[in-house]
């Protein structure tokens, strides 16, 4: 899925809080809505003055106070970024309720950034079917994630297969 599809995936189902997010959707989605709360601060500070920098002797600092195109882009956004967040945890075969626990200061968070990176759980869910979407995917099937992996080739010795002149060893 590239950016664009990802970004009109999410706005168009956006109250949608069934189904299934892949990575990359869910990703670029919180890129696209980190880029425009960049872009639109950026046009804020231009066009309403709303931030100021503060310089010192050894430091210099930005601090914006929002503005409307910020938090009009913010309050259009929300709704969208919490059902791509739903679907993104349906896709690992969790409940959106775990959404919740962001509530919970600096662990909340790391937790829920550790299930929005994880893979997507392979097959069909209790929330939707098969995820079509090859990044979530191993490249070899026959290898699942988690199986045993072959056993690898036993390790010859390097100085036979060289090409120099063998050197007797004492």
């Amino acid at each position: 899925m590239d950016f664009q599809t990802a970004i009109r995936t999410c706005l168009r189902k956006y109250v949608t809080f069934s189904g299934r997010a892949s990575r990359p959707e869910y990703w670029y989605f919180v890129l696209f809505i980190f880029l425009g709360q960049i872009l639109l601060g950026i046009a804020d500070n231009i066009l309403f003055k709303t931030g100021h920098v503060t310089s010192g002797p050894g430091f210099m600092g930005y601090a914006s106070e929002g503005g409307p195109l910020g938090g009009l882009f913010s309050l259009a956004v929300l709704l969208p970024a919490i059902a791509a967040g739903a679907r993104r945890l349906h896709d690992q075969d969790k409940s959106a309720w775990w959404l919740l626990i962001a509530f919970i200061p600096l662990i909340g968070s790391l937790v829920l950034l550790y299930f929005m990176v994880q893979p997507s759980t392979p097959g069909p869910n209790r929330f939707g079917g098969q995820r079509t979407d090859p990044a979530d995917y191993p490249a070899n099937p026959a290898q699942p994630w988690g199986a045993p992996q072959p056993p690898a080739p036993p390790a010859q010795d390097d100085y036979a297969q060289s090409n120099l002149p063998k050197v007797p060893r004492d």
